[in-house]
């Protein structure tokens, strides 16, 4: 019987699986975050200000059973039409921020939040959670919610040594904006919503010089369009092969638009994935993963049209093609690139260089402590695509011999590599929801189990 449920990680996925727990009168928990503000994570508390939602808030509520929750809490807060809003990042960060705090002062002795770093997690026959100053805390279960992991450095940014004033490795490093003249060039190594985000920011805080978006394909993610009419969405799952899928995928987009042929497949995308092979996965991720991306994860209009400006008026270019060379003199960069399809060498000189490839999760080249030490012991390891943490469909982690942990969990970005579509709200809400009532024994009414 599990009494006490040790949370790493109090972004998203932590904070929910807390407040879940609680909803579902289920183990006491303590919820545990190193840095930012409980409830916040880094993909609302590191936002700035013109950072937007890229999901409207009529799909952004935190709790599955109530699925107008956020749209009530802005109604009541005075926002107009709220249901088709896409809300800055920040406002959706006060919104968990205060389901957290009501859960805690409702809570009692239920909920504690330690703002500590955790060094290691230890099983004998309790879960023993030791923080960085040398405190501990017990529990009959630990739960690994720790969101996405930085970008690795591209191929050839580590061998160029360049400084940390040339090349940002964090797209979130608040002084990526520091020292700039309108003259400068920044180059930022991405073209998804990182480096949207990112061109968003260096915009808002004045820069006015030139910015250069460059990835091998060049693909910038689409936009959110006014709501397609009805249509009839397919009733069954399509074949899981990749091929197949593609042809299929685009005939449906042929006769309804590829807005909709991406979206109908929303219910079945991760049945796909859990019953694809390896093969046929790392296919998807090799050929097929930019396509996805770009139409999968779509900008709000207000976004959308902000870039467009700014490529109009010549700000921002986006490019296709690959790094060549890089090398430093006098705080500068000289970058050597080949574009697509090309075969002669261009170059640029650049005064910065941003990471804008996107979140990571290979454990094997993660420099997170936690995850080092726990993959190094064996009690955890990266699935076979190494997007993350392996788990079973119960969430569960896999140790290095291939048996599942029955006192150690993972939720959230890191599970992907089980799950594939848990990288948003929407399905990261549910995640949660699903595990709190397994660990809470609530999965035994409501027709599951009686």
């Amino acid at each position: 019987m599990i009494h006490d449920i040790a949370i790493v990680g109090a972004g998203f996925s932590g904070s929910l699986q807390a407040i879940n727990l609680l909803r579902h009168g289920g183990p006491r928990a303590t919820l545990i975050e190193r840095a930012v503000k409980p409830g916040l994570g880094l993909a609302y508390g590191a936002a700035h200000a013109s950072h937007l939602l890229n999901v409207r808030a009529s799909n952004m509520s935190a709790l599955p059973d109530q699925p107008d929750h956020f749209v009530r809490w802005l109604e009541l807060r005075g926002v107009a039409n709220a249901s088709a809003a896409f809300v800055p990042r920040l406002t959706y960060g006060e919104y968990l921020c205060e389901l957290l705090e009501e859960a805690r002062r409702t809570a009692g002795d239920r909920l504690r939040i330690i703002q500590r770093d955790v060094a290691d997690i230890r099983h004998d026959r309790r879960v023993t959670v030791s923080f960085t100053g040398g405190e501990k805390v017990e529990a009959d279960a630990a739960v690994l919610a720790v969101g996405n992991l930085p970008p690795h450095d591209p191929p050839g940014y580590p061998a160029a040594g360049l400084s940390m004033d040339v090349f940002k490795g964090d797209p979130w490093d608040p002084s990526l904006a520091d020292d700039l003249d309108a003259d400068d060039t920044v180059v930022l190594i991405g073209t998804g919503l990182t480096m949207v985000d990112v061109a968003l920011q260096l915009e808002a805080r004045g820069f006015m010089g030139r910015i250069i978006a460059l990835s091998r394909r060049g693909l910038l993610p689409r936009r959110h369009e006014a709501p397609s009419p009805a249509w009839t969405r397919i009733a069954q799952r399509p074949e899981t092969a990749a091929s197949p899928l593609l042809h299929a995928t685009r005939d449906r987009a042929d006769a309804i638009g590829w807005r909709n042929a991406v979206d109908e497949l929303r219910p079945f995308t991760q049945a796909l994935w859990a019953n694809a092979s390896e093969t046929e996965r790392g296919r998807f991720l090799r050929h097929l993963r930019p396509w996805w991306d770009v139409h999968r994860h779509r900008l709000a209009p207000s976004v959308a049209d902000r870039v467009d400006a700014m490529r109009a008026r010549g700000q921002l270019s986006v490019v296709a093609g690959r790094t060549i060379a890089l090398s430093e003199v006098e705080g500068r960069v000289r970058l050597d690139w080949r574009p697509r399809g090309a075969n002669a060498v261009q170059t640029l000189a650049v005064r910065r260089i941003v990471n804008c490839t996107g979140p990571q999760g290979d454990l094997l080249r993660s420099t997170e402590p936690l995850l080092a030490r726990l993959t190094e012991r064996g009690v955890i390891r990266p699935d076979e695509a190494r997007l993350g943490i392996d788990v079973d469909q119960g969430a569960h982690t896999v140790a290095a011999n291939g048996k599942a942990n029955d006192w150690l969990y993972a939720l959230g970005p890191m599970t992907r590599g089980a799950f594939w579509e848990i990288v948003a709200v929407p399905d990261i809400r549910v995640q949660t929801w699903n595990l709190a009532r397994r660990l809470s024994n609530a999965h035994w009414v409501e027709g599951e189990g009686l």
